[in-house]
């Protein structure tokens, strides 16, 4: 067992945090680290992280709460372990993967000697006993208690509806009122709940870090109010500025098909959506509130409700929202690393590229590239995408309205639509990978450059690699479709960048950089 717990020069442990990815993670390690933490992350893809603002300054190791041995490294001198990965939406089999990957963690972190283990649970209802909960809140209770039982003292946090930009609970509660000014609910509107601000958690899991060493227990946490949906509802509109909304309760909607009317309405997919309407199912309301003697709550918190959602809006409205619940990779997506050409030799690779020489300059070209996808669409054949994106959520896939976290800047790991980032140059390279539901793998890559000339250069390169046959018809299929949407994407990109180069040559009374030749070319085939 380890003995030796370091510390940094103000006395404070260091802290493991597991899902420093996800939306609580990312927002908590800044939080550590401002409050003189040294803080250790844990990602399956630490290059994920790499761009986040506090990346310098925390360790990122690579890693899996499943597998014994990396966790065995990350565990190494942590005083203090941050549990916060759950498998909400990712399939069947999610409680048995829950169970296991919270047994390893409570076996590796007594083994190390870790002082505290944190856990970020569900709140659920006293008076319902545990089998009869949905499988997910009942998921959350079974979790807490193998970490209770490890043998290392754990607090554990069970929180409600959690209010913050970017939370799925904020994205759900703010796209059903701001889209619906009528609407058909589930009986579930009308159950109490007990929601708490996002700035309120994270307070209470930094607190949870210097808890003497004979706290072995469940908090409750929650704000101050005590609201319906309903409630939450119709004080959103009132604190957004919309007319009052007309809410019309119905008693014949179950929980899938109040999940598929979520996934129509808001960006939150219906694998996602299906959880958190089961939990609201149930009144969830704190039966105490003692974590107030081991995490003291300063004049103003907990924050009331209307607070919390005027402090989210502004977030969404001034484009400072830092972590959405999209951050997080979604369980059993493709994570393989692109194909390359010299190293590669796994089957069958697809590709259709494309180049266009640009009347701007890379960094023009660039910003319009960073810039797209969400409001700003994908530059062509808008209708195909949004069919696909339809498709996708029919499917149980994630769609195209998951937007972007940030309007104008990417980062790795971020979702953008139904791809997430997996490798940005920032001024030369962005590459996607795809997550919506396929037969196969698929990339799509942007470059900003200049060629042998000295001409700005846009390159464009959709990668598939087909899994079965299945993937064969699905590429052979759409096919003849790629000169309409990643031949017209190529097009509309570079001219959407020559239109702002322009543009801004008018206002600085400037000269347009010379034109060139269309190079567009495409190509189809095969690589093995």
């Amino acid at each position: 067992m380890a003995t030796h717990t370091p510390t940094d020069r103000a006395g404070l442990p260091r802290c493991l945090v597991t899902g420093a990815g996800g939306y609580i993670g990312g927002r908590l390690v800044p939080e550590l680290l401002d409050a003189g933490h040294l803080v250790r992350c844990l990602a399956r893809t630490p290059a994920n992280l790499r761009d986040h603002p506090w990346a310098g300054r925390a360790e990122v190791v690579r890693g899996d709460v499943t597998d014994a041995e990396s966790l065995r490294l990350a565990l190494r001198d942590v005083v203090v372990a941050y549990y916060l990965v759950h498998s909400m939406g990712s399939g069947r089999d999610f409680e048995e993967t829950d169970r296991r990957a919270a047994r390893t963690f409570a076996q590796e972190a007594q083994a190390a000697g870790v002082r505290r283990i944190v856990y970020l649970g569900g709140l659920t209802p006293g008076d319902i006993p545990e089998e009869e909960l949905s499988p997910h809140l009942r998921s959350r209770a079974e979790v807490a208690r193998i970490l209770l039982d490890s043998g290392v003292p754990t607090t554990v946090l069970r929180a409600a509806v959690v209010i913050g930009s970017g939370s799925a609970s904020f994205e759900m509660l703010r796209y059903l009122t701001e889209r619906l000014p009528v609407m058909v609910t589930p009986s579930w509107v009308g159950t109490r709940v007990q929601p708490i601000a996002v700035r309120d958690v994270l307070r209470y899991l930094v607190g949870s870090a210097r808890m003497p060493e004979d706290v072995n227990r469940a908090f409750d946490i929650g704000g101050p109010d005590i609201l319906s949906y309903r409630d939450m509802m119709l004080r959103y509109a009132a604190v957004a500025g919309l007319p009052r909304r007309l809410i019309l309760p119905v008693p014949v909607l179950t929980p899938r098909l109040s999940s598929q009317w979520i996934g129509l309405v808001t960006p939150v997919p219906a694998s996602l959506a299906r959880p958190l309407a089961e939990s609201l199912r149930y009144e969830v309301v704190c039966a105490e509130h003692d974590i107030a003697g081991h995490v003291p709550d300063p004049p103003g918190t907990p924050v009331p409700f209307d607070r919390a959602l005027s402090l989210a809006l502004e977030r969404v409205r001034e484009a400072k929202v830092t972590t959405r619940w999209t951050s997080a990779s979604l369980p059993g997506a493709p994570s393989d690393p692109l194909p390359t050409d010299p190293d590669w030799a796994g089957g069958s690779l697809y590709t259709d590229e494309r180049e266009r020489t640009v009347a701007a300059s890379p960094h023009a070209l660039w910003r319009v590239i960073e810039g797209i996808g969400g409001d700003n669409g994908w530059y062509s054949f808008p209708l195909a995408w949004a069919v696909r994106g339809w498709f996708d959520r029919l499917v149980g896939g994630v769609g195209l309205r998951r937007g972007r976290r940030d309007a104008e800047r990417l980062r790795a790991g971020d979702a953008l639509d139904f791809w997430r980032v997996e490798e940005i140059e920032r001024g030369r390279l962005l590459r996607l990978r795809a997550e919506m539901r396929l037969p196969g793998l698929a990339w799509l890559e942007m470059h900003a450059e200049r060629d042998d000339a000295g001409r700005t250069r846009y390159r464009q390169r959709a990668l598939f690699h087909p899994r079965g046959l299945a993937g064969q018809l699905y590429w052979w299929s759409v096919a003849p479709f790629h000169a309409v949407v990643f031949g017209g994407m190529a097009r509309n990109i570079a001219r959407t960048a020559e239109k702002a180069a322009a543009s801004d040559v008018a206002e600085t009374g400037g000269a347009v950089g010379r034109d060139g030749a269309d190079t567009e070319g495409a190509v189809a085939r095969p690589q093995s």
